[in-house]
């Protein structure tokens, strides 16, 4: 057998072993997902996958929808997070985010406040932020029960 070459199966058995070993990808649809209050006024979502106690490296990823009048502050975090407006508008720190735009915020970042007066539908990915390390955080701010008043939720400032 030449240098470098692998014997006949050689890269398939590899790629059994891989496969036996690592966690399979995981596959949900929206339609088996129920709409969830989120902690900012007119915020709903439908989280598909977050970080839990036995997998807290698995990202934060949904669809977020904000009613016509919905609105987030400014805050902070120390995540990173990418968004893809599906529908709708919003303007974020005065700048127009309409269907199709992507925004990127590393980490760490301030979220500049969110309005949007027609509505507006955004697929979200918080995960562990490259540079601090810091992780998504799902408990006490998605799938809640009552949301806090703005003025005394934690803006991780």
């Amino acid at each position: 057998m030449p240098d470098g070459q692998d014997a006949p199966g050689a890269q398939e058995k590899r790629v059994a072993k891989l496969i036996e070993q690592r966690e399979p990808h995981r596959v949900v649809h929206e339609d088996d997902l129920e709409w969830r209050k989120i902690r900012w006024p007119g915020e709903w979502g439908k989280i598909a996958f977050h970080p839990t106690e036995d997998d807290p490296t698995t990202p934060l990823f949904g669809v977020t929808k904000f009613e016509p009048g919905g609105w987030f502050p400014d805050h902070a975090h120390e995540f990173a997070q990418i968004w893809y407006v599906l529908e709708g508008e919003c303007t974020v720190n005065g700048e127009t985010c309409r269907a199709g735009s992507f925004v990127y915020h590393p980490d760490p970042h301030v979220e500049r406040e969110l309005k949007t007066e027609n509505g507006v539908s955004i697929v979200f990915c918080q995960y562990p932020g490259p540079n601090t390390g810091e992780r998504p955080i799902y408990h006490d701010r998605f799938d809640i029960d009552e949301r806090k008043d703005v003025d005394v939720e934690p803006t991780t400032y």
